[in-house]
């Protein structure tokens, strides 16, 4: 299987309650990115490693380690709207992202992106829903979490540690799966 098949089929569905966060993010570790292979210009956008002194300059920056946890406690995969959901819900969660932050986050990522990691207009909407979600939610600050400290826990365990509610991403599911009925990404997040 190519790394592109690998990529499109990965995918620890929500329903996924008993693997620990740390199984999971091994499997994800057999063939995902490093982070010195995401390109620079990403990494400067969405690593903390590149903010400034006192000056953020997107909410919710991780590594890419803690990134890819979060896909995990979110029940998504690594296709784009995937990404798109992970990257919104994350700066969400800080409650700091106004509408010029969102917006020019989205220009970033559709115009200033390397071309295979741009997103397209439906993954820009999924993005802004996922900043909503997570402003709303009442889960911890995902880019504060101390992952490191979960990954022994189940993932039931580890998603109620950190406040994420279940039944807030199931019913956002269901409305991506009927919004987007051509998306491979969306329609299995109910699996």
């Amino acid at each position: 299987m190519s790394i592109a098949d690998k990529v499109r089929a990965w995918h620890v569905p929500l329903s996924e309650r008993e693997a620990t966060l740390g199984a999971a993010h091994d499997r994800l570790s057999e063939f995902g990115l490093n982070q010195d292979d995401i390109p620079f210009l990403i990494q400067l956008v969405e690593n903390p490693k590149y903010d400034f002194p006192g000056i953020d300059l997107f909410s919710g920056a991780t590594d890419l380690r803690a990134h890819d946890q979060i896909h995990i406690l979110l029940g998504r995969g690594l296709l784009p709207k995937d990404e798109a959901f992970v990257l919104g819900f994350t700066m969400g969660s800080t409650e700091q992202v106004g509408q010029m932050e969102e917006r020019l986050f989205s220009f970033f990522t559709q115009y200033l992106y390397p071309r295979a990691y741009r997103f397209s207009d439906e993954d820009i909407r999924v993005f802004r829903d996922a900043v909503r979600l997570g402003f709303i939610s009442d889960v911890q600050r995902l880019d504060k979490v101390d992952y490191e400290a979960l990954r022994g826990l189940s993932l039931a365990e580890a998603r109620r540690k950190i406040g994420l509610e279940d039944d807030l991403l199931r019913a956002y599911y269901a409305i991506e799966k009927n919004r987007y009925p051509h998306s491979f990404e969306s329609q299995r997040l109910l699996d």
